[in-house]
């Protein structure tokens, strides 16, 4: 990074800066990694955390077992 000053009012420039340091300080693998982490996703977890069916645990252990089941093939 240079010693020019910033324009802390480009979020464009802000970005360019900030990936370049943590490329320099993280490598091109560990920078990816680190953005991956803060990812938006979509919808509103929230809201639609309530709408997710409640499984009973007899039913968790034979979605889990036909997991292990599928991945063995």
């Amino acid at each position: 990074m240079n010693n020019t000053a910033m324009n802390l009012n480009n979020f464009a420039e802000i970005r360019k800066i900030g990936l370049e340091a943590l490329k320099k300080a993280l490598g091109t693998v560990g920078m990816i990694r680190f953005i991956q982490q803060y990812e938006n996703g979509i919808g509103d977890y929230t809201k639609e955390k309530y709408k997710q069916k409640d499984f009973k645990l007899d039913e968790i252990d034979i979605m889990l077992r036909n997991t292990k089941k599928r991945d063995k093939k």
